[in-house]
């Protein structure tokens, strides 16, 4: 199934101000605050590089679990991690495999400790803090504290002046779009059910932000 932001933008009503690339200097001050917050950041230029960022900044013999993200889709590292060569245990192909609707989810929930979990984030504020939200929280419940490792893939595009406008963000912008999503792999409504406003890292090397210079997710 589709995992493309242009299968659901040109038919769903967002607030396009809020998903606009940033210029040069917004993307710098950006990055600073967000190293400031104690996350580390990574700038790269396209899906292709996200994707070789990914692949180098993740060692060998270790668990991998992603949160649904379709920045993630976009540059392929779904793909990768469930079909692709690597030294990683895909945690996702064995959660898959589990017949049993309790047992699966129990796994779910283990898989929260990964020793490294990815997934995107639906706003960044240009002062340096992260927001997203799920209907079910099985993506952001990783991110504060039970992943070993955390790495967030996001397209500029997510970048907004303040923490009051990634907010907006989340309403306007990335909740639209996941509807729609939802409404069309699941049949049904999502919901702003649980929402994490991360502001900083206070784990050294444990947060990665990776920032691809393009118009990517929701």
């Amino acid at each position: 199934m589709s995992q493309q932001k242009s299968d659901y933008v040109d038919d769903t009503a967002i607030d396009a101000t809020l998903d606009e690339l940033p210029d040069a200097e917004t993307l710098d001050e950006t990055v600073a605050n967000l190293e400031a917050n104690g996350f580390d950041v990574v700038v790269v230029d396209s899906a292709d590089e996200a994707l070789e960022t990914l692949q180098s900044h993740i060692p060998a013999d270790v668990t991998v679990m992603n949160g649904h993200s379709t920045t993630l889709e976009e540059i392929g590292f779904v793909d990768y991690l469930t079909e692709g060569e690597h030294d990683w245990e895909s945690l996702p192909n064995e959660i898959w495999s589990i017949d049993d609707d309790a047992e699966r989810q129990a796994a779910r929930r283990e898989s929260q400790t990964a020793d490294y979990f990815l997934g995107g984030i639906n706003a960044i504020a240009q002062t340096g803090e992260l927001v997203a939200a799920d209907r079910s929280g099985s993506r952001i419940g990783a991110y504060p504290f039970a992943a070993s490792n955390v790495v967030i893939v996001s397209g500029v595009n997510k970048i907004v002046p303040t923490l009051g406008a990634a907010l907006d963000r989340l309403e306007s912008v990335a909740y639209p779009l996941e509807n729609e999503r939802a409404n069309d792999a699941y049949g049904v409504d999502s919901a702003i059910a649980k929402q994490l406003v991360f502001r900083q890292e206070l784990e050294d090397g444990r947060t990665t932000v990776v920032l691809i210079r393009d118009q990517l997710g929701y």
